[in-house]
């Protein structure tokens, strides 16, 4: 069950027993790394979305260490406090997922060496996709697998095929690190709230947190990025090996999300043959671990569910 802490007081204040440390990566990149120790229960490894930050998610992390596990993170490299790839420090820019899936290889081999197991990995949003690009790249090996509102697919204001095209050219036809749009999201009427969250005080938390850690603080995506999103997407949706993928994952959607494409999360589900998933309704939008209580409440005790049978 989550914690029994004031959840608001857990979500702006670095746990005592907890550290933020830097690893470097294989070319020496700098990864912003959370480590929080466990109880026995096994080793969790948590990696977010497209412009998040260690910090939107202690909530989580002090969840799943009450229920005994050692609990780490780090920011992805282009965002958080892992350092920029590009000259504008507010645009989210990566012309290219292969070295995110090598930093969280070499995170994962020296992790899972230092850690006792079970040694399970759970993966948000845009985390989700390179959770399971590396599992099918045999980049890493996890007893199980939890992944929220995977990004399997992009939603496009034109449709995927045209979004796809539109970003290929844009990334060819000028600065392909310039951003694809002005707000933080996606283009759209909606507000960046309600593609994200019902619940205030959550959403509120990372303007509290970017407030107090400016350089945290991260815009659009780049064109180079949003291409590659596409393109990447796609290709693991194809990919024939996630026919013969045994590792137990759970996959928790939002019908309603309005960021990623649920169907294409679930036509993925459907192709692996130890997948669980649960599907939430109009009440959810992108965040499930950070949403409005009820919603949280169940996404976290069906991932609490999940890793006591397959990671016991």
């Amino acid at each position: 069950m989550p914690t029994t802490t004031d959840p608001a007081a857990v979500r702006r204040a670095l746990p005592a027993d907890a550290r933020l440390s830097f690893d470097r990566a294989a070319d020496g990149w700098p990864l912003r790394r959370f480590s929080r120790p466990g109880r026995g229960r096994g080793a969790l490894m948590f990696q977010g979305g497209r412009g998040d930050m260690i910090e939107k998610y202690l909530e989580s992390f002090a969840d799943w260490h009450e229920r005994g596990w050692a609990v780490t993170a780090f920011d992805w490299r282009g965002q958080g406090g892992s350092g920029r790839l590009c000259a504008n420090p507010h645009v989210g820019h990566c012309d290219d997922f292969a070295p995110l899936i090598d930093d969280l290889a070499g995170l994962w081999r020296d992790w899972t060496s230092e850690q006792d197991g079970p040694h399970v990995i759970v993966g948000h949003s845009m985390g989700g996709y390179m959770v399971l690009r590396a599992l099918l790249d045999g980049a890493i090996r996890a007893d199980a697998v939890v992944l929220v509102a995977p990004m399997l697919g992009l939603r496009s204001p034109v449709g995927s095929w045209l979004g796809t095209r539109v970003a290929q050219a844009m990334r060819r036809l000028g600065d392909p690190t310039r951003p694809a749009w002005k707000s933080h999201e996606r283009p759209g009427m909606l507000p960046r709230q309600r593609l994200l969250t019902a619940d205030d005080a959550r959403y509120s938390d990372e303007a509290w947190w970017l407030e107090a850690q400016p350089d945290l603080r991260l815009g659009p995506p780049s064109w180079a990025w949003l291409a590659e999103a596409f393109s990447a997407t796609a290709r693991l949706r194809r990919d024939p090996g996630l026919a013969t993928l045994r590792t137990p994952v759970l996959m928790l959607v939002a019908d309603n999300d309005r960021l990623v494409d649920p169907r294409a999360a679930a036509e993925v589900a459907a192709q692996l043959p130890n997948a669980t998933l649960v599907r939430f309704g109009r009440e959810a939008a992108h965040e499930l671990l950070r949403e409005a209580d009820p919603v949280r409440r169940r996404a976290i005790t069906a991932i609490d569910d999940f890793l006591d049978r397959h990671a016991a």
